[in-house]
């Protein structure tokens, strides 16, 4: 079963990026580039990797520990990317809401809702292995790397190049707050999916 959710993860990610790099039979790596703008896109890639790790060592007979690591990596950072939809973005988009993140396209309901929630049950239903608190910290590393990318992206980087605050993080100049907030929340994330694993 833990094989079978993993491969669906993965081959679900690489579907979806092949479908952002094409666009009416044309290659499109344009459109690609945008979409790996967003920490959604950033976060699924990350997982799929490993997912498709974690099943060839799985087949292969042994998981190693900087697969399982990546894996809880990858999971940790699409957990965030679920939480982010449903307690932040939902909320400031309002009525609506559902179709925008969810419904609108099948990419919006695989990476938003599917995939993380895939991805917390197979790490903590059958990879489970027990964790330290160090070991837990690396899950932090995703949302901290992103956040620099952002802040940089959106504050500091050349008008021309300058990123559109497609999160609304920097919204009345409030980086700093939810750059704490998002930090915390990921810090949370990392503490329950600890104990899930030390259950």
């Amino acid at each position: 079963m833990d094989i079978v959710m993993n491969l669906f993860i993965f081959l679900v990610t690489a579907a979806i990026l092949t479908g952002f790099s094409r666009k009416d039979g044309r290659r499109t790596p344009e459109r690609l580039k945008t979409a790996l703008r967003f920490f959604t896109c950033q976060s699924n890639v990350l997982c799929a990797a490993g997912c498709l790790l974690t099943a060839v060592f799985t087949v292969a007979g042994e998981v190693p520990e900087w697969v399982w690591l990546l894996k809880y990596t990858g999971t940790a950072a699409v957990t965030v990317t679920l939480l982010t939809v449903f307690l932040f973005l939902a909320p400031s988009i309002g009525e609506g809401w559902e179709k925008k993140l969810l419904t609108g396209t099948a990419h919006d309901l695989a990476m938003h809702l599917i995939t993380p929630v895939l991805a917390i049950v197979s790490f903590s239903a059958f990879e489970r292995r027990g964790m330290t608190f160090t070991q837990s910290l690396t899950g932090l590393l995703p949302v901290f790397l992103y956040g620099l990318l952002y802040i940089r992206k959106n504050i500091y980087a050349p008008a021309e190049k300058r990123w559109e605050d497609f999160y609304g993080f920097n919204k009345g100049g409030k980086m700093a707050v939810s750059s704490i907030v998002m930090l915390a929340g990921t810090f949370l994330v990392c503490m329950a999916l600890m104990a899930l694993q030390n259950a």
